[in-house]
């Protein structure tokens, strides 16, 4: 253990990155940028060859902050996982999704888990940043691992560490969020903790790998209910002829006491429409149901529908047409602004719906030039975006805001377009008024 310590402490330690995703790949430059030297992991062949080539497989991190760690050979990526035995500290950043019926996935865990276990040595550090449920890492990842023959806190050394990667976000990257970690016994905390000390601006340790468990999940409920609590809010309002947005705009000038969240066309995104029904799945063993979660996720599942229905409300009064004689233009197929990130993302949901009702659907999104196969949303693999200018604004019939990209011309849409569904309050926030907008 003291020689592994003095290893992390002195940068001279190989770390492992398993998961060369949205948490998993700006971990991995982190890491090589403090000085360490970086081994990362994927089974993505071709995913794996272009991060070799110094290319940058993810729009919103700068290429060349991966050219100049593949250039200085900080870091390196391979498919080959007999190298697991090479770091000496194995993180591992793979996703936890849900199935069809709500229930934690834990097949990327478990799996991942058997790999390493065929590969592991004594003394390394293993740490699990997938949000999972409490007591994944003593009940799942630990007995894994153990069937190595090797036995935690006493051969190799076992932490969880949640990621809070928020990725875009232009004011924190990786190295500026402070890091939860809990181990697998007092040695275990120790490495860990040494560890990120080195990566990341502030290491907050708590008791056990389960707090540090419940510490992530506890983070994206809250904002899953706050987040179906405005959009609640919205509909009230709406009704009521009150503009939500101004509302909040308001409220948060109270200096205390109020948290401004805002409404949306639905929850995208791998944590917040995910992560509460873990929780859920293992409250159930202690016989304790979370009405509180279930009630948010339903809110939060039923605003792509409420959207769906504005848009029909919108074209029988505004243009006297039905929605399935429509063409509708959804702008922004992104979770969120600025990445190109579909996880979760509810303008694929929206795109469907509106497809059932008989709409013809495009879409424009220049972080998605071709929609990706996804596992909910196979059908619209393929489809195309199609260009923003005044040509496609005349000839549909209605445009639909969904994600609120940066990089939109949402003058000329609110020129050209005859009507026009705002989700995001984009139009507001630039000070564009026109009588073909409408909140949504």
């Amino acid at each position: 253990m003291t020689s592994l310590l003095q290893r992390f402490e002195g940068r001279s330690a190989i770390i492992g990155i398993v998961g060369l995703g949205y948490v998993g790949l700006p971990l991995a430059l982190t890491a090589a940028k403090k000085g360490f030297t970086v081994l990362g992991f994927d089974i993505n062949q071709e995913w794996v060859r272009r991060i070799n080539s110094g290319e940058s497989v993810i729009k919103h991190i700068p290429l060349h902050e991966i050219a100049g760690a593949i250039a200085n050979k900080t870091f390196t990526a391979t498919s080959d996982l007999t190298r697991l035995s090479e770091p000496d500290a194995i993180i591992i950043c793979v996703p936890t999704p849900l199935t069809r019926h709500r229930e934690p996935d834990m097949t990327y865990i478990e799996e991942t888990a058997k790999t390493i276990a065929s590969h592991l040595r004594a003394d390394q550090l293993v740490v699990l940043e997938s949000t999972t449920y409490p007591r994944t890492t003593d009940e799942v990842l630990r007995p894994i691992l153990e069937t190595s023959g090797l036995r935690s806190g006493v051969d190799f050394y076992l932490a969880f560490s949640p990621e809070r990667e928020d990725p875009g976000n232009q004011f924190f990257d990786t190295a500026a969020i402070p890091k939860v970690v809990g181990g697998d016994g007092p040695d275990a905390l120790k490495l860990a903790n040494s560890l990120y000390e080195q990566l990341i601006v502030k290491t907050v340790p708590v008791s056990s790998t389960s707090t540090a468990e419940a510490v992530k999940l506890t983070e994206n409920i809250f904002r899953a209910v706050n987040i179906a609590l405005v959009n609640e809010l919205k509909l009230i309002y709406d009704a009521m002829g009150i503009d939500v947005w101004e509302v909040i705009e308001a409220a948060k000038t109270k200096p205390f006491g109020f948290m401004p969240f805002y409404p949306g066309p639905g929850l995208g995104g791998h944590c917040i429409p995910i992560d509460p029904f873990y929780l859920t799945w293992k409250a159930r063993e202690f016989d304790i149901s979370t009405r509180f979660i279930e009630l948010a996720g339903e809110i939060n599942t039923r605003m792509p529908y409420h959207v769906v229905n504005r848009v029909a409300d919108a074209l029988d009064k505004r243009a006297g047409k039905s929605l399935s004689s429509s063409t509708v233009l959804i702008i922004g197929l992104s979770y969120k602004k600025n990445i190109d990130d579909l996880r979760e993302s509810p303008s694929l949901k929206l795109f469907e719906l509106l497809e059932s009702r008989g709409a013809i659907v495009e879409y424009h999104d220049s972080y998605f030039p071709i929609i990706p196969i996804t596992r909910e949303h196979a059908d619209l693999a393929a489809k195309t975006s199609v260009s923003l200018d005044k040509e496609t604004l005349q000839k549909v019939d209605l445009i639909l805001i969904a994600t609120d990209h940066d990089n939109v011309d949402y003058r000329l849409i609110s020129q050209e377009a005859k009507i026009i569904i705002d989700t995001r309050n984009v139009f507001a926030r630039m000070g564009i008024q026109g009588e073909n907008i409408i909140k949504a």
